[in-house]
């Protein structure tokens, strides 16, 4: 292994979160089709004593923690590095986040430490890095088919919300999984008539807890998007577009209308590698 060394640490988005039982400690099972985009944190890795250094538009957010888990991933791969997170992704925002970043240590570190689910639920996803079928706690990964590629706003209200808080807001614990035989999906138009048919779950209690996420759907919705969700518990919301430019211009429409929101294009990582 050669240090320095960057990585991308893509956002995770969930496409789908169907919740479909609680475990009698409380955690809850999840069944979510999840993809990376070609957005995201990047982290640098290089020779020298453990500690984080924090840039990039988002870092003012990140507390000076002992306990952040890039921190926290190198110590449990028993490694020593001087880590640079830059903090391109809002914090908190149901986009991976710092499951991402912490994933992105132990590629960059070359790092496979078992019990990486100790990190958080997301790490072991994040850590795979490409389309997968998420299940149980997100212990129980399956590969996705090839997926088409998909055309991707992101728009947050910069506004946080407890993961926890979400769930326990939740009106319903046990709800229909996603059917168990995935269809092949030749096509944007395919994938997206099937993902109209799944949930996320969350949604509804999140918007409960935090209306204006209603406000980030009915924008994407009319600029032009396909389908608009929420991603994981929030408040990040994902609209899909026909193409490239129909969503850049969705973006400049939703950014000049609020400019006191994060509004991003991207679409699917197609690799995701050391820069």
């Amino acid at each position: 292994m050669t240090l320095p060394r960057r990585e991308l640490a893509p956002a995770k988005l969930n496409l789908t979160l169907h919740v479909t039982g609680r475990r009698d400690d409380g955690y809850h099972l999840l069944d979510s089709l999840v993809v990376f985009l070609d957005v995201g944190d990047v982290v640098t890795v290089a020779p020298g004593p453990l500690s984080l250094r924090l840039t990039g538009p988002f870092a003012g957010a990140l507390a000076d923690d002992p306990q952040n888990l890039c921190l926290r991933a190198a110590r449990l791969a028993g490694r020593e590095a001087v880590i640079t997170l830059e903090k391109n992704l809002p914090v908190a925002s149901g986009i991976g986040g710092g499951s991402a970043d912490a994933a992105a240590v132990l590629r960059a570190l070359d790092a496979r430490p078992p019990g990486t689910e100790i990190l958080g639920a997301d790490v072991p996803v994040c850590l795979a890095g490409r389309p997968m079928r998420m299940q149980g706690l997100g212990e129980i990964l399956t590969p996705l088919p090839p997926l088409p590629q998909l055309h991707v706003l992101l728009v947050n209200p910069l506004c946080g919300l407890s993961t926890p808080a979400v769930f326990a807001a939740l009106d319903c614990r046990v709800n229909p999984p996603i059917p168990q035989v995935l269809p092949d999906f030749p096509d944007a138009a395919t994938l997206i008539a099937f993902l109209t048919d799944c949930r996320n779950d969350l949604q509804p209690a999140a918007i409960r807890l935090l209306p204006v996420i209603a406000d980030c759907l009915a924008a994407l919705q009319g600029a032009g998007a396909a389908l608009a969700r929420m991603s994981g518990s929030g408040a990040t919301c994902f609209g899909l577009f026909p193409d490239a430019r129909t969503a850049e211009d969705a973006r400049r429409a939703i950014a000049a209308d609020h400019p006191d929101w994060w509004v991003a294009a991207s679409g699917l990582a197609q690799d995701r590698g050391t820069l």
